[in-house]
């Protein structure tokens, strides 16, 4: 089969993720459950054949993926949908992860972002972090957040992505979307051009490296709105990764700079539900001062009884959402415990 069909198959079953691995049939995944899409396994010279059709779709040159060994771009097929893909070797051959991306934005409350979440985009200034672990749907719920901006208000907003996925048209806001490496070899190249693009509001892909995240500070700083992602699992975490780049004797300025910067960290999973499928589960840190007292202090390891303390007052704690879920017959008690930011303590309230 040809990629083109591969991909179609996929986007009828309403997969996310198609798999394009040597030695095994193409596969999708589909709310969680991997369902074969090719009817044989795929050889090695297959899968080159199958990744060398994406990158004629995405007008592309493929020597960089032999060149680097690995290679994010992105491609559309008209009428059907975007990709995001990453290709890369392993084992000598030629391998691909092609993530479905639609064209329109999606509805928020389709996926289950709470409006708090979406009410984070009412401040004027600082640093909102989204984070989770990988296919949590970070640059999803980035994307939602994005566009209610450009719904609500004038400005210009830049977007940093590797690569592009969610395309956003000018409504209220201007919006520039700048690629990686296409339009910009790096994130910190585009960050500090950003600087001088006079914008209200800068979306930053993913906070990669030591020189990324300094800017990103010194951009909220500077009265922007900085959006951005990190691959952590919790406020608390998210917190201690930021500092952890920075070398020992630079953390206790980071810490004050942070503290002052930092408007929200948004955690988000997808955990599976009872009878199939998945649901996504959210934790909202907002910092009030007694955060900023804590992050300050470094005292991060409290941030979770603070979250915990502050649930229902500008807060989601992780733990009272899986409590729920439980409660309402979504998710099982055994999935409730094993997502739990204090397994030992939820278990006992279940």
């Amino acid at each position: 089969m040809e990629l083109r069909e591969l991909l179609k198959k996929a986007y009828e079953l309403n997969g996310s993720d198609i798999f394009i691995i040597p030695g095994a049939h193409v596969t999708c995944k589909v709310k969680g459950d991997m369902v074969p899409l090719s009817d044989d396994i795929v050889k090695p010279a297959g899968t080159e054949e199958l990744v060398k059709e994406a990158y004629e779709l995405a007008q592309r040159d493929i020597a960089k993926l032999h060149t680097d060994g690995d290679d994010d771009f992105s491609f559309a097929l008209p009428g059907l949908s975007r990709f995001r893909c990453n290709a890369y070797i392993q084992r000598g051959t030629v391998a691909a992860t092609c993530r479905m991306v639609a064209f329109g934005l999606p509805d928020p409350r389709d996926l289950g972002i709470p409006d708090l979440v979406m009410e984070l985009t009412k401040n004027l200034n600082g640093m909102i972090l989204v984070t989770g672990p990988a296919g949590s749907g970070k640059s999803t719920t980035l994307a939602c957040m994005i566009d209610r901006i450009n719904n609500e208000r004038m400005g210009h907003i830049v977007t940093i992505e590797d690569p592009i996925e969610y395309i956003h048209h000018h409504k209220k806001s201007l919006v520039s979307q700048r690629d990686v490496p296409n339009d910009a070899p790096t994130f910190a190249r585009a960050l500090r051009a950003a600087l001088r693009e006079a914008p209200d509001v800068i979306l930053l892909g993913e906070m990669r490296d030591i020189e990324s995240i300094k800017i990103a500070i010194t951009a909220a700083e500077t009265g922007h709105l900085l959006m951005s992602s990190l691959h952590t699992t919790g406020a608390s975490k998210t917190v201690d990764r930021i500092l952890d780049t920075f070398p020992a004797e630079q953390q206790a300025q980071v810490r004050m700079q942070l503290s002052m910067v930092l408007r929200a960290v948004v955690s988000q999973r997808l955990v599976p539900k009872i009878g199939g499928g998945q649901v996504a589960v959210f934790e909202v840190m907002t910092v009030n001062p007694a955060v900023q007292n804590l992050i300050r202090d470094g005292r991060t390891h409290q941030i979770d009884n603070a979250i915990f303390g502050g649930a229902g007052q500008g807060m989601i704690s992780m733990d009272n959402e899986l409590q729920r879920l439980y409660r309402a017959g979504v998710i099982s008690k055994e999935v409730a415990i094993t997502y739990a930011v204090s397994p030992e303590t939820l278990s006992k309230r279940l």
